[in-house]
């Protein structure tokens, strides 16, 4: 498997990954314009994709921002997608492995994320590899 940062050529592979991950039910207007950050360099939106023998088989996306408690900025990880004919193999697992060492390595804050109570798959593995605060996330939407 190898890991690499995502880049404009990536778009087509990354768009069936991105379509899946959102289960087809996001605007092109938001598809387009995720991917026009992650593709621009100044962006704080960035992402990476596993690669088995060639094929895109999972991707990260992540959002760099500064904190108030830290001096150096944190990384929220947003999306884990792994294509379904690749699961079981341990490319979430590399994927959120390889984003927590660059941001050691580039010396972030800290990596946190979110994860749906009800999915299973992901609970156990992120249970593996951080350790869960008790919070609980409240969201007032502006949009319809």
């Amino acid at each position: 498997m190898q890991i690499a940062p995502l880049k404009p050529a990536d778009y087509d592979e990354w768009l069936v990954l991105w379509s899946g991950n959102n289960q087809g039910e996001i605007a092109s207007a938001i598809t387009a314009q995720t991917w026009s950050r992650i593709a621009d360099p100044q962006s704080s939106v960035k992402g990476f994709a596993a690669r088995i023998d060639g094929k895109m088989a999972g991707l990260v996306h992540y959002i760099l921002h500064p904190v108030t408690g830290a001096l150096t900025p944190a990384c929220y990880m947003q999306d884990v997608y792994t294509m379904p004919e690749f699961r079981k193999r341990g490319v979430a697992k590399a994927l959120v492995k390889h984003l927590a060492a660059e941001g050691k390595k580039s010396g972030w804050s800290r990596l946190y994320w979110l994860v749906e109570s009800k999915n299973e798959a992901a609970q156990a593995l992120y249970k593996t590899l951080g350790f869960k605060l008790n919070f609980d996330l409240f969201v007032l939407p502006f949009t319809p």
